[in-house]
């Protein structure tokens, strides 16, 4: 998995061919051999393709265009919206997509007690931990992939639409690549690494 760490990149550009449901089954059975805070395993996997893409594009254009034009729940962030728009435009060009759902997880709208809150954060860390075995999974398998959270312009709508109980963390673009991308600038290590003896 060294090589699929150092080979990984975001493809925003994908080939109409489509994925395997067997090659989907081995990304999503990586995700779920991920740690997992007290082994709560909470996370739950929805892929969607064909028809019910088609569906739920539409059902994120109206939370872009209601976070637009009027009641947004992320009022600060507008100057993303642009960047929203073209992730719309990279998910209906992937064959599939997988909204990842933290079971246990609360509404961001709740009130929760510190120890709620500290669950959460740990479900969150297991979710991501699954999400990256996904990434690398894909990795090997030649398969390209985009990790989302502009999911949070069309939250309600697309919560609304998915019908599942948890709260939706992300999405996850699949497709095999039509572009190769170079590694992105990272932080020198000396920058971010802190030895104490």
């Amino acid at each position: 998995m060294i090589s699929a760490i150092y080979d990984r990149r975001s493809t925003r550009k994908f080939l109409t061919e489509p994925i395997t449901r067997e090659d989907i089954t081995d990304i999503i059975q990586s995700g779920m051999k991920a740690p997992s805070s007290k082994n709560r395993q909470p996370w739950k996997y929805i892929v969607i393709q064909g028809n019910a893409k088609e569906e739920m594009l539409k059902v994120f254009r109206r939370g872009i265009d209601r976070e637009e034009n009027e009641s947004a729940l992320l009022p600060q962030s507008k100057q993303h919206i642009a960047a929203a728009k073209y992730t719309i435009d990279i998910m209906a060009e992937a064959p599939v997509i997988v909204f990842v759902i933290n079971t246990l997880g609360k509404s961001f709208m709740e009130e929760m007690t510190p120890e709620e809150h500290i669950y959460e954060i740990c479900n969150i860390q297991s979710i991501s931990a699954s999400i990256q075995n996904m990434l690398l999974t894909a990795t090997e398998k030649r398969i390209g992939s985009l990790w989302i959270c502009d999911i949070y312009f069309a939250y309600a709508e697309l919560c609304k639409w998915l019908n599942s109980d948890g709260q939706l963390i992300a999405a996850i673009a699949f497709g095999y690549p039509n572009e190769f991308p170079r590694e992105r600038p990272r932080k020198k290590i000396e920058d971010i690494l802190e030895w104490r003896d």
